[in-house]
């Protein structure tokens, strides 16, 4: 046997044999682990402390590499993020001898027995370090006591959102990096090449949202128990994709009320036709302002969606009352013309009373029959207004039981359809004007 080597033996067919297998002594291992942590004298200094402890606060630059914004919720207000986050920092009592002057890189084991700043996320949710397959920890310390200190981190944080121009609207987080016991006397936070320090990746993009811009700020954040502290921010700005709400929000919610503006061109005595086509438009657009706000946290402001889905909403149900003044109005106008001509002179003994009564000349009809209850000539599509002239010869020695000088004669106008024409114009134009003045304030 011979150092850094055992001999052992192997039975093969023909017998004994003896063969070296070399093995590295566990005590080299153990002997290169302990030089490690004696060049950089680990054992001889009091990390729990911070470098410099007395002395002016020590400066501690970040950079953050953003590797993917991962979601964004309007119903919880946060967002989810993973990055890499770096420290910068110099502590003198992690310096070594080095004639190339290389760099040590270690792992988290290390990071444990020194003093790193203790930063954490203001107004997270939940935050962890990955740990597959190791954590993904880095620290590599410079010969002149140089740390950079690097782990890769998902953080789930608070986004108050303003949803009043919802889905029109414009969203900016932040995440809020802070140190959690040291104020600004001991430590002191900045971005350390200023708004250079954030980079992102070119992959970055989100479903329903573009991101516009990544910048950042420093500020400080005072707690009356504490004390002052530096704070580090990453603002993002997002824009919310209008195409998607475009195909299953504002188009179903048009097409419905055009779809209400059918009944006012079907005749008013198809109630079958036009009683149904008014409730499923309705109810149409009760299932589509559900489903919106099923998505949507329950803010007590009124967001922009909700204004043009209610808009909508009113024009659908108005073509139903519509309709309800239309068929109303057209019963009490046949009631008052069954009673008119109820009164009108008896015209017994006239050899044809059509032809005395309605005159084609007067009234520009031809002839008709005066027994159709409230339709006195008038057209079955409604497209003119209807008149009928009815002239009575009170001096007319054949009218039993009327005798007067002069004629007297009676207008009975009928504008059952009046409702209706006019609809057929106030409707879409008053809906078009609220689209324009929508979409000109909101887009």
């Amino acid at each position: 046997q011979g150092k850094g080597q055992i001999m052992v033996t192997k039975r093969d067919q023909y017998g004994w044999r003896w063969s070296p297998i070399y093995k590295r002594s566990p005590d080299m291992t153990k002997s290169l682990m302990t030089k490690s942590e004696q060049l950089l004298r680990i054992d001889d200094h009091d990390f729990t402390m911070r470098p410099a402890f007395g002395g002016p606060p020590i400066p501690v630059g970040v950079d953050v590499q953003v590797e993917s914004l991962d979601t964004i919720s309007e119903v919880d207000m946060d967002f989810t993020m993973t990055l890499y986050l770096r420290h910068y920092w110099k502590d003198e009592r992690l310096s070594f001898p080095s004639t190339n002057n290389q760099s040590m890189t270690f792992d988290s084991r290390l990071v444990k027995k020194i003093w790193v700043p203790d930063m954490f996320f203001v107004h997270s949710k939940r935050s962890f370090i990955h740990d597959t397959t190791t954590d993904n920890v880095m620290l590599r310390v410079y010969p002149d006591g140089n740390v950079l200190y690097s782990l890769r981190v998902t953080v789930t944080a608070m986004c108050n959102m303003d949803l009043s121009r919802f889905p029109l609207d414009t969203q900016t987080c932040s995440l809020e990096i802070e140190s959690y016991a040291y104020t600004d006397d001991d430590l002191m936070l900045y971005w350390k090449k200023g708004n250079e320090s954030l980079n992102t990746d070119d992959r970055i993009s989100l479903s329903q949202f573009l991101i516009q811009k990544f910048h950042t700020t420093t500020k400080l954040a005072f707690y009356s128990s504490t004390g002052w502290y530096n704070r580090l921010y990453i603002h993002f700005t997002l824009r919310r994709h209008i195409f998607f709400f475009l195909l299953q929000t504002y188009f179903p919610a048009t097409l419905m009320v055009m779809l209400s503006w059918v009944s006012f061109w079907i005749d008013r005595r198809a109630v079958p036709a036009r009683v149904p086509l008014g409730i499923t438009t309705v109810l149409t657009m009760s299932t589509i302002i559900t489903g919106v706000n099923a998505s949507m946290p329950r803010v007590s402001y009124i967001k922009a969606v909700d204004i043009y889905l209610w808009v909508s909403f009113v024009f659908v149900f108005l073509s139903v009352i519509e309709y309800a003044a239309v068929n109303y109005l057209s019963t009490v106008q046949e009631r008052k013309e069954r009673k008119l001509r109820e009164r009108l002179p008896c015209t017994c003994g006239i050899g044809n009373p059509d032809e005395m009564m309605i005159d084609p000349q007067i009234t520009g009809y031809g002839s008709m029959d005066v027994n159709t209850t409230g339709n006195y000539g008038m057209p079955e599509n409604g497209g003119r207004q209807d008149r009928m002239l009815s002239q009575v010869s009170l001096n007319d020695p054949q009218i039993t039981g009327q005798v007067r000088p002069s004629r007297g004669y009676v207008n009975i106008w009928i504008d059952t359809h009046a409702i209706d024409k006019y609809s057929r114009v106030l409707f879409p134009g008053a809906y078009i004007l609220f689209n324009i003045i929508y979409w000109s304030i909101y887009s």
